[in-house]
């Protein structure tokens, strides 16, 4: 008899998506279409809220957005205004009730909240609010802020928003609707994109430019961090709701997360790749025959750096871009047998090659290991591996699903330990100064925690619990 088993990962996740839009008629059917250009943001669950004046309405469920929201789902989200939500868990589990928008009734009135991003000080926050007897529904970091909205001494939701959110710390950008207003706010750093634009009269607000090809909008400008932008038929209210802190855009949206077709903090993605690729040729230069990319993130940096190597560029890897959360495998094992219905090589390519393999990062290096052994396999005499960031020694806390600080390769293994793991021929990842200079922070407005393990904020407690759950 056949098993079935979960289809084992070994890369960051993407965190979030959010988007929105105010004062058109479709305006459900755009969120979809908003959400559909920001699935690769997060593949666990979706939901949407819409607003006809009177009311909300929220659908939410486990899945793909494709196939959460049907024509019968769509039909059942009235009104000119929609906020929408992607979701993977990088805080709380798996389950439908974590699903977002998260949706209450309360003495602010009927609202809806979608979040990217994670609240460094919300297992703290959580247990003051429980002890003062707020009930809590979710696992979710994000009914901390939900619960501090309706405890608010504030008259009207700005104030409330902004007394609520000056009390947290960590990265977010939300979105908020209510029955005749929507809310467009990222946090005092910057951590996450937010951005803002407008369509046919209406606005819209979402997480990256994709979304925004999609259904035709044009991008207004960014979201500055600490901004609340409050959207109602009275026009566009612009709100500095904390005090300005020091940018910490997070870097690894560059590297890995965002779409390439999008401008994220101002840069387009995909040129920020394709200079990643030629530094890191400059810097571990090899005598190949040619370049091959992990796919697909790894594409962009491998154009790159054949570019600059003048080594051919080789699509010698192929991705399965149909598999499932999970697959049946053969009783009898096959080696490798996840790494294999992902990735298949062009033995042909590869045959008699020395070969310049180039991927945007490596976690635990389990599955780098596998690739090595699979382009070997094909007949590759020799495989140097490339990274086109730095070796990454800490996880996230700010919105990004990342092992605990153990499981991580780099964190107590030399390039050169992990060169042998892998089986390589050699391996060269970008320094920190060219991971910089492809992004052209030259203010170090950019967060690179992952890689220095210097947080911007206190993470004491974070740190803590994730000891204690291990």
């Amino acid at each position: 008899m056949s098993r079935l088993h979960i289809l084992g990962d070994d890369h960051f996740h993407d965190h979030c998506g959010v988007f929105g839009v105010f004062g058109h008629p479709e305006a459900a059917k755009l969120t979809y279409l908003g959400l559909y250009g920001l699935q690769h943001r997060g593949q666990e669950s979706a939901g949407i809220a819409s607003a006809d004046g009177a009311d909300v309405h929220l659908h939410r469920a486990l899945g793909h957005v494709q196939e959460i929201f049907t024509p019968d789902a769509i039909a059942k989200l009235p009104g000119q205004a929609a906020i929408g939500h992607t979701r993977y868990s990088t805080a709380g589990d798996n389950v439908l009730i974590n699903a977002q928008p998260i949706m209450i009734d309360c003495n602010k009135g009927k609202l809806a909240l979608g979040h990217n991003g994670n609240l460094t000080n919300a297992l703290e926050l959580r247990r003051r609010l429980e002890h003062r007897g707020s009930i809590f529904q979710t696992t979710s970091d994000t009914e901390v802020i939900v619960h501090l909205i309706a405890r608010s001494s504030a008259r009207n939701l700005p104030g409330a928003l902004a007394e609520a959110l000056n009390q947290v710390e960590g990265a977010y950008s939300l979105m908020v609707l209510t029955a005749d207003e929507m809310y467009a706010i990222r946090d005092p750093r910057g951590f996450r994109p937010l951005i803002l634009g407008r369509l046919d009269g209406a606005w819209v607000a979402g997480s990256e430019t994709c979304a925004f090809d999609l259904i035709d909008a044009e991008y207004v400008r960014e979201i500055e961090p600490g901004e609340m932008v409050r959207i109602s038929r009275s026009g566009v209210e612009s709100i500095r709701f904390a005090p300005e802190k020091q940018h910490q855009y997070c870097i690894f949206e560059h590297v890995y997360f965002s779409r390439p077709d999008s401008v994220v903090f101002g840069r387009p993605v995909n040129e920020s790749r394709e200079r990643l690729g030629r530094l890191l040729a400059r810097e571990h230069p090899v005598e190949a025959d040619i370049v091959t990319p992990v796919p697909d993130s790894g594409v962009p940096a491998a154009v790159g750096y054949a570019a600059e190597s003048g080594i051919a560029f080789r699509m010698a890897l192929i991705r399965n871009h149909y598999v499932g959360r999970t697959f049946i495998e053969p009783e009898q094992a096959i080696r490798d047998f996840g790494v294999k219905l992902k990735l298949n090589p062009v033995r042909r390519m590869l045959e008699g090659q020395r070969v310049v393999l180039v991927d945007d990062s490596i976690v635990r290096g389990t599955t780098s290991r596998k690739i090595v052994r699979l382009v070997r396999e094909a007949g590759a005499t020799e495989v140097h591996v490339r990274i086109s960031c730095p070796p990454t020694i800490s996880p996230c806390y700010y919105g990004v699903d990342t092992p605990r600080r153990d499981e991580l390769i780099a964190s107590h293994n030399s390039v050169e330990q992990i060169r042998k793991y892998l089986g390589a021929d050699s391996l060269g990842y970008l320094s920190l100064q060219s991971l910089r200079e492809a992004v052209e922070d030259t203010e170090g407005k950019f967060c690179t925690a992952c890689y220095t393990g210097n947080y911007p904020t206190e993470l004491v407690q974070l740190e803590v619990e994730a000891h204690r759950e291990s």
